[in-house]
């Protein structure tokens, strides 16, 4: 098994890309809810 050599960098930076990009998306989704359902929510 040669893998962890060669691919030693990449999975701590696939996880990392992985873990922002479902930040994002549930930042989205939750920015996406509180104005569907919540549209006067700072008054």
């Amino acid at each position: 098994m040669t893998t962890r050599d060669e691919n030693d960098g990449k999975p701590k930076f696939g996880r990392l890309l992985l873990v922002l990009i479902a930040t994002v998306l549930s930042l989205g989704a939750l920015t996406w809810v509180m104005s569907n359902y919540f549209p006067n929510f700072p008054g």
